[in-house]
C-alpha cells in the first residue's frame, strides 16, 4: 500500500489492489472516517479514500461562508478551512487517496470481502478488494424535473448549489434579479451571497408552511438583508424561452395545490432551486443495502453498519445533516467501528472500540456465527426517522446517540421515549422544526436493566 495522497488518480503500480478499509467519498464524512479508523489502530497504508472530484474536501470547498466547526473545533471556520483541518490530518497520517476516480460498482462476496470496480483516466478500469467499506458519497440537489414546474426551459435556472459553485469557485454571477424557490439552507445562504455580490433577491418562496433551513440562516441570510420569505407559496409558471424573464408564484392550500386567484408575477432573470437534498445511494442500492424510504439513505445499526456485514455508512449519504460537525462526529463513529470490524477478523465479531469502557467481556465476545439480539428503534407520531434504526446491546457503547427529524413544527410538546410499551423518558420541547436535527442519548445500563426489551419508540406527545 501507499503512504500518501495520489494526486493524479493513478495507482502507482497497482498499489491499491487491496485495502483493509476503502472509503467512498473524500468529503468531510470520508475524511473524518479515515482519520478515526487510522487513530483506532488500522495501518494508514491499509486505508484508502476514493474521491470522484479533483480534490479532497467535497462540497465544503465552495462553502466559503463561516459558521463551521463550532462544535468540533470550538471556533468559527469557513467550509474550506474546516475541510483543511481534516485534509491535514489525513495527509499527516499518510492515508492514501485516489482522486478523479469513480467507483462504478461494489459487490459483497460470500467470503466477506468487498470488491469494487473503479475507473479513472490514468488506469482505466480496475478492481479493488476491501475488508470493509465506508459509504460517504454525500448527497445531491433535487432536480427541477422532479418539481413539475410548467413552462419552457430557458437559461437562468440553476440549482442553488450550482449557483454557489459559479459565484464562489468560478467568480461568475448567474444573474442580477433573483427569485429562489425553496428555503433549504443552501438557498438561504445563496440569497445572502447573491445580495452581497450586488444582485437583487426579490423573494424566497417555500412550498411548505415552514422553512426547511436553520433558524439562524433565516435570520442572518434573509431578515438581516430584508429579503422576503413567503411560506406556503410555489412557482407555478416560468416566463421566457431563451432566458428567464419572470416567474409566477401562487399560494398553496393544505394539500400543496396552487390556490386560484393568488398568482403574482415577479420579473427576474434568474431562478434558483433549493428544494431539498437526496443522498447519493445508487451504489448502496446496487450492492443490496437496505434503504430507509424516509431518508433515502441506508438503514444502520449502532455501529453505523448496514444490513451487509462490513459495509458502513455515514454523513449525508445516510441522512441529510444541518451541521457538518454532526457529519464528522457520525463519520468518526463509522470509522472506529469499521476498524473494530477489521481487527476482530471480519467474522461478524464486534471488536473492541477504543474509548469504550465496557471491556472485552461485553464487546468483542460474540462467538463466530452468533447473531446478537437487535432492539428496533422506531419513529412514530411526528418523528420522520431515527439513526440508528436498530441497536445490538453487545456492540453498544455506554451511551448511544439517536439522531432524528420531526415531520412538522411542534410547539410546547413532549418528546417521549418508550421501551416496549413503557414510558422511560419525557423531554419538554418548546419548539421542534423539520429544519433542525434533534438528538437524544440512551444509556446502555438502562437498556440492559429493562427485561424483555425489543423495541424503542420515539414520538411526539402533548404535554
Amino acid at each position: 500500500m501507499g503512504d500518501g495522497i495520489c494526486r493524479d488518480g493513478g495507482m502507482r503500480g497497482n498499489m491499491f489492489e487491496k485495502a483493509d478499509i476503502v472509503i467512498v467519498g473524500g468529503g468531510p464524512a470520508g475524511l473524518a472516517a479515515a482519520a478515526a479508523a487510522c487513530a483506532e489502530g488500522i495501518e494508514a497504508g491499509r486505508i484508502l479514500i476514493i474521491e470522484r472530484g479533483g480534490e479532497l474536501g467535497g462540497i465544503l470547498n465552495q462553502c466559503i461562508h463561516n459558521g463551521f466547526g463550532l462544535h468540533t473545533f470550538k471556533e468559527e471556520l469557513t467550509g474550506p478551512e474546516y475541510a483543511a483541518r481534516y485534509i491535514g490530518q489525513v495527509e499527516e497520517m499518510g492515508i492514501p487517496c485516489l482522486i478523479d476516480s469513480i467507483v462504478a460498482d461494489i459487490r459483497a462476496d460470500a467470503d466477506g470481502k468487498k470488491r469494487m470496480t473503479v475507473m479513472n483516466r490514468t488506469e482505466g478500469l480496475f478492481e479493488i478488494e476491501a475488508g470493509a467499506v465506508i459509504l460517504a458519497m454525500g448527497c445531491r440537489e433535487r432536480p427541477r424535473g422532479a418539481l413539475n414546474i410548467p413552462g419552457y426551459r430557458p437559461a437562468g435556472i440553476y440549482s442553488a448549489g450550482t449557483a454557489q459553485h459559479y459565484v464562489n469557485i468560478e467568480g461568475r454571477m448567474p444573474g442580477k434579479e433573483v427569485v429562489i424557490l425553496g428555503s433549504g439552507d443552501i438557498g438561504l445562504i445563496m440569497a445572502r451571497r447573491m445580495t452581497l455580490e450586488g444582485a437583487k433577491v426579490k423573494l424566497v418562496a417555500e412550498l411548505m408552511p415552514y422553512s426547511g433551513g436553520l433558524k439562524r440562516n433565516i435570520v442572518q441570510c434573509l431578515d438581516d438583508y430584508g429579503i422576503p420569505l413567503k411560506l406556503s407559496h410555489t412557482v407555478v409558471d416560468i416566463d421566457g424561452k431563451e432566458r428567464v424573464r419572470g416567474v409566477t408564484v401562487a399560494k398553496v392550500d393544505e394539500n400543496r395545490r396552487p390556490v386560484p386567484g393568488t398568482e403574482e408575477y415577479i420579473s427576474c432573470d434568474t431562478l434558483l432551486l433549493s428544494c431539498g437534498l437526496i443522498p447519493e445511494n445508487e451504489l448502496s442500492a446496487g450492492m443490496g443495502v437496505d434503504l430507509n424510504p424516509a431518508t433515502s439513505g441506508p438503514i444502520v445499526n449502532e455501529s453505523m453498519e448496514t444490513n451487509i456485514t462490513g459495509v458502513f455508512a455515514c454523513g449525508n449519504v445516510l441522512h441529510v445533516h444541518d451541521l457538518v460537525d454532526y457529519v464528522s462526529e457520525e463519520a468518526a463513529n463509522a470509522g472506529r467501528h469499521a476498524a473494530a470490524y477489521i481487527q476482530s477478523g471480519a467474522e461478524g465479531k464486534a471488536g473492541k472500540v477504543r474509548g469504550d469502557a465496557t471491556g472485552t467481556d461485553r464487546i468483542g465476545s460474540v462467538e463466530k456465527g452468533t447473531i446478537p439480539r437487535e432492539i428496533k428503534v422506531k419513529a412514530a407520531n411526528g418523528i420522520r426517522y431515527t439513526v440508528p434504526s436498530r441497536i445490538r446491546l453487545i456492540h453498544m457503547q455506554e451511551e448511544q446517540l439517536i439522531r432524528f427529524r420531526v415531520k412538522d413544527i411542534y410547539k410546547d410538546v413532549c418528546l417521549t421515549v418508550y421501551f416496549n410499551d413503557t414510558v422511560v423518558m419525557q423531554l419538554h420541547k418548546k419548539i421542534m422544526a423539520p429544519g433542525e436535527m434533534e438528538q437524544i442519548k440512551l444509556k446502555k445500563r438502562k437498556l440492559e436493566e429493562f427485561e424483555g426489551l425489543n423495541e424503542i419508540t420515539l414520538c411526539i406527545e402533548k404535554r
